[in-house]
């Protein structure tokens, strides 16, 4: 039979756990003392119990381990906390749980399955419109310059050919990055994937860099002695011409989307192509602008060739083309390496955060504050703070009643029970901890409220006495 102790344990866990329809029934068997009957009403709502365990949703790990390093703070781990340490021999309780917690609580092991992806919503459909845009563009333009290149024979049409596989397939895996980023997070990648854009636009630059720039170049070097003129001029002149207009459409829309994102970001256009947050749109509008100037220099080879009989022109047009679109990746490398690598956020976001931590009451000190981007437009932030506790339990005994604090203290004393003092005052310390977790919620918060973008906040409690680590 079981100790009183447990059977309250077991009770109060019955009064805060999730209302079901087997309520009923458990309150029976706790009341009949039939633990059998428990267990098995138990199990029979685990699919009930599971979307409450908001443990598990916050934390994406094992409530059961936060039961037990006293971390939990739904009603159903603070329950079986109360009953883990009423019952330290866990001569009934540890059967209890061990029979139950394959129910009740998700297991994460060494090999963990993600959950089942589903799709977040991200503020970023100028940057999917300019990359598809380009995308339809691009295959358009590579049909027409293959076609040109088959009949004339051109290098330098063949260096834009080449230019134009290289761009289909960068805005290709850029927009299978901007489709898997949106994924949502799960418990294998907690913060989600974003970033995941970020590696396919690097992927993509590689690639030009590799494709474009050196295909493009060992062709026209090897083509300098050989170069002969090229046939077909007219229809290469007539195609350069088309292409030039479809590349300017696409370069248009990508500079719409690249002026959207800068204005949403509160930067202008320079600032937002150097450090914006969302490289797509910048991506693809240097990709279009590569394009639109490689065919200026296609036309102006063809007709330096034309003008003066001299093939050379045409395989110089295609080093200087291998060239541009070399500059074009190293910066797209560069831009997407920086993203990868984890930046901070913008100077202003952080002076207003910690402006604002800095002048709230219950704030002392603020130790090791950092920032990341974690995608475009999110945000992650971290700080140590060094809390006011004179300050934290004023507010406290302000929201639960100095007087009742008060009047249950001046009993304790006049009892001269040491153990009812020290209860009490185990009490009154749980409810201070609980205050200072509070306080640490309405922080969090404010901040979100004032960075919108900031998804993620880690706030923790400085020790005063170490240094911070």
């Amino acid at each position: 039979m079981p100790t009183p102790r447990v059977l309250s344990a077991l009770r109060f866990y019955r009064h805060h756990r999730y209302q079901s329809s087997h309520s009923y029934s458990l309150s029976t068997a706790l009341d009949k003392f039939d633990f059998d009957a428990f267990h098995t009403c138990l199990s029979e709502t685990r699919q009930e119990t599971k979307p409450h365990l908001d443990t598990y949703n916050r934390f994406q790990c094992n409530p059961y381990s936060q039961f037990i390093r006293g971390q939990g703070n739904s009603p159903s781990s603070l329950a079986l906390r109360n009953i883990y340490s009423v019952n330290s021999s866990r001569n009934v309780v540890s059967c209890s749980i061990s029979r139950n917690s394959s129910h009740l609580f998700f297991s994460r092991g060494l090999i963990t399955r993600a959950k089942k992806i589903k799709t977040i919503d991200v503020v970023d459909d100028h940057g999917q419109r300019a990359v598809t845009t380009a995308l339809w563009c691009n295959f358009l333009v590579f049909s027409l310059k293959f076609g040109v290149w088959f009949v004339s024979s051109s290098h330098v049409m063949l260096a834009e050919v080449v230019h134009s596989v290289a761009d289909f397939a960068n805005q290709a895996l850029l927009a299978y990055g901007l489709s898997s980023s949106r994924r949502a997070p799960d418990a294998i990648h907690p913060y989600g994937y974003s970033k995941e854009r970020f590696v396919w636009s690097l992927i993509s630059a590689v690639g030009i860099f590799c494709l474009g720039c050196g295909a493009t170049i060992v062709h026209g070097v090897q083509n300098l002695w050989t170069s002969e003129q090229p046939a077909n001029i007219g229809y290469a002149a007539l195609v350069i011409g088309g292409s030039f207009i479809i590349e300017g459409i696409s370069l248009v829309v990508a500079i719409q989307a690249v002026r959207k994102g800068a204005a949403a970001e509160g930067m202008t256009v320079r600032d937002y192509i150097w450090r914006g947050h969302d490289p797509t749109a910048v991506a693809v509008m240097t990709e279009d602008g590569a394009a639109v100037t490689g065919l200026a220099i296609a036309a102006a080879s063809l007709v330096a060739v034309n003008a003066t009989g001299n093939p050379i022109y045409d395989p110089i047009g295609s080093i200087i083309v291998g060239n541009l679109l070399g500059m074009v990746a190293i910066f797209l490398i560069q831009r997407n390496r920086h993203a990868l690598i984890g930046r901070a956020i913008d100077d202003h976001d952080m002076d207003r955060v910690l402006q604002f931590l800095k002048n709230d009451p219950v704030v002392d000190s603020i130790y090791d504050c950092k920032s990341e981007v974690i995608g475009p437009g999110f945000f992650r932030f971290k700080a140590e703070i060094d809390f006011n506790g004179v300050v934290l339990v004023q507010n406290y005994l302000e929201r639960a009643g100095r007087e009742v604090w008060a009047k249950q203290f001046r009993e304790a004393s006049e009892d001269k029970d040491d153990a009812a003092l020290l209860k009490l005052m185990s009490i009154y310390g749980e409810e201070v901890v609980t205050a200072l977790g509070s306080e640490v919620d309405r922080l969090e918060k404010e901040i979100q409220e004032i960075v919108p973008g900031i998804r993620h906040v880690d706030i923790e409690a400085h020790n005063p006495i170490g240094p911070s680590p």
